[in-house]
């Protein structure tokens, strides 16, 4: 068995940012050493969970980062390989099989030792609860569960149908946060869909990580305090606040010393904010804002699963224009996999502005004024791009064209909900990376799981389906050139259109260092010092 990694071209940057400190802030009290310390990191909340077989959301990330440990990791802001955590691993030479083997003594917030036994049924519960993260550990042929099996009293294994060379980078996903088995089956936890223990672990804390929760609010914020019992390095801050505030907030907080961090400024925000004692660091986002046109007919209302009409959007749209929204730094993606990665591709012709072209494939579709309801989160911005302002452009770029829309702005919760079930007619989203990998975008096909959302079922573009399923087998080298192959038939017929990728600027405030950029989980808070 060989160890591998993943070969991709991302952004690691390991910033040590340091400035005086501001006078008169209130983030860090003044009462002792690093344990009394307290950290406010603001950011703009998508928060729906703590608990990890159900939490798939940018914030919900940073917080399970926080409390729950990995059977790998990446070492800060390099994903271009993953490391050991709570284990090392071995890959077999047909990508078939990963053994992972326990690496160190763990202990969790109670005191129970991390076993093998503890990783094999945190997998179960994520496979069995069946939520946003299960197709993680599904084999990406046949999207079949992998099988999950503990071969010695330190060593368990994940076998795959097929070749799947990008799991060792899956695992480090906090989703995949190792739980105390035996406390969170006392609360209710099973792997089945019957588990009972969420809003158990929305109150307290199941893992090994170098947090636990001390409170836990999905709208306002996250107080976490250290975990005694944490095997690693021992945080600087004894106690971290993240709050939900939303950019304009984010930026007096910063200037006034409230906050040390802030994840949500952009390219606006932060114009003269740089300073003695304000830093600001811009790193490219590889977050992809889309658009996404419901393909089935229960919910197109006869317009948006038209192949002309979906041209007409495709053409119509004025990505220069929203770039020049999204502000300095951003880019516009080719496809949905972002720029940065393995097998990124640049716009082409089914991904560029041509009016004149949109309004004949307007009329070729028999379109007569219908008023498209284009849904988009209220409460959520893409790297501190408003939903709202990004959606009013492209309103009225499509207006040019001919195409009515009825801006539909919902907080991000009812978005996900509704959206997940795949009722919505249309709208504006956006997709964080679940592990630094293309094989993380072919969700975004016929039958898959962001492909059912647009009600884009199994069956239908079948040159998609090939493509992908090309892209998956598909291993090596060849690996860049099939992932684009998959990407540009998408563009021809799908209903996703990649529209912008922002970028992300890391504000600090007052004398802390260690943060460090990370494109699945934004920030990790106990490297912060």
């Amino acid at each position: 068995m060989t160890i591998s990694g993943v070969a991709v071209a991302t952004v690691a940057l390991g910033l040590a940012l340091a400035a005086c400190s501001s006078s008169g802030s209130t983030a860090t009290s003044t009462s002792g050493g690093g344990a009394d310390k307290t950290l406010v990191v603001d950011q703009t909340f998508d928060l729906k969970t703590s608990d990890p077989a159900r939490a798939f959301e940018l914030t919900g990330s940073i917080v399970d980062k926080a409390i729950y440990e990995t059977a790998l990791t990446f070492d800060g802001g390099d994903l271009t390989k993953p490391v050991p955590q709570l284990t090392t691993f071995a890959e077999s030479p047909d990508s078939k099989v990963l053994t992972l083997t326990l690496a160190g003594k763990h202990t969790f917030t109670s005191g129970n030792p991390v076993t093998i036994d503890d990783i094999v049924w945190s997998f179960q519960r994520v496979q069995g609860i069946a939520g946003n993260p299960s197709f993680l550990l599904q084999d990406p042929s046949t999207s079949n569960n992998l099988k999950i099996a503990k071969t010695s009293d330190t060593t368990m294994t994940l076998t795959s149908e097929t070749a799947n060379p990008a799991l060792p980078s899956i695992l480090p996903n906090p989703s995949l946060g190792v739980l105390d088995s035996k406390t969170v089956m006392a609360k209710g936890g099973t792997t089945t869909k019957d588990d009972k223990a969420e809003s158990y672990l929305n109150g307290a804390s199941a893992g090994s990580g170098p947090y636990q929760l001390e409170s836990y609010d999905v709208t306002t914020k996250v107080v976490f305090k250290t975990n005694p019992n944490y095997a690693g390095t021992k945080p600087a801050y004894g106690r971290v606040v993240l709050q939900n505030i939303t950019g304009p907030s984010q930026k007096i907080d910063i200037q006034g010393g409230q906050a040390q961090l802030a994840t949500g400024l952009n390219s606006q925000q932060v114009q003269g904010l740089a300073s003695d004692s304000i830093k600001v660091v811009k790193t490219v986002s590889a977050n992809v804002g889309y658009m996404w046109l419901n393909q089935d007919p229960k919910h197109s209302g006869s317009i948006t699963d038209n192949p002309n009409f979906i041209t007409a959007m495709r053409k119509g749209i004025d990505y220069a224009g929203l770039l020049a929204v999204a502000g300095e730094g951003s880019t516009q993606p080719g496809g949905i996999v972002p720029s940065q990665f393995l097998g990124a591709i640049k716009p082409d012709a089914t991904t560029s502005f041509d009016l004149a072209a949109a309004k004949t494939a307007l009329a070729a579709s028999g379109y007569s004024g219908q008023e498209v309801k284009l849904t988009y989160p209220t409460d959520a911005t893409l790297d501190g791009i408003q939903f709202t302002t990004l959606a009013q452009k492209v309103q009225a770029q499509l207006k040019d064209v001919g195409i009515t829309t009825k801006l539909d702005g919902v907080p991000i919760a009812t978005l996900l909900d509704a959206y997940r079930a795949g009722t919505l007619q249309a709208g504006l989203m956006y997709w964080g990376p679940d592990y630094p990998d293309p094989a993380d975008y072919t969700t975004f096909s016929p039958g898959d799981s962001l492909g059912k959302r647009a009600g884009w079922a199994a069956g239908m573009a079948p040159e998609v389906t090939t493509a992908k399923k090309a892209a998956i087998a598909s291993t090596g080298d060849a690996r860049a050139a099939a992932y684009a192959a998959w990407q540009e038939a998408a563009n021809k017929v799908g209903p996703f259109i990649p529209l912008v990728q922002a970028a992300r600027y890391y504000v600090t405030s007052g004398s802390i260092s260690g943060v460090v950029p990370n494109a699945v989980w934004t920030v990790d808070l106990a490297l912060i010092k």
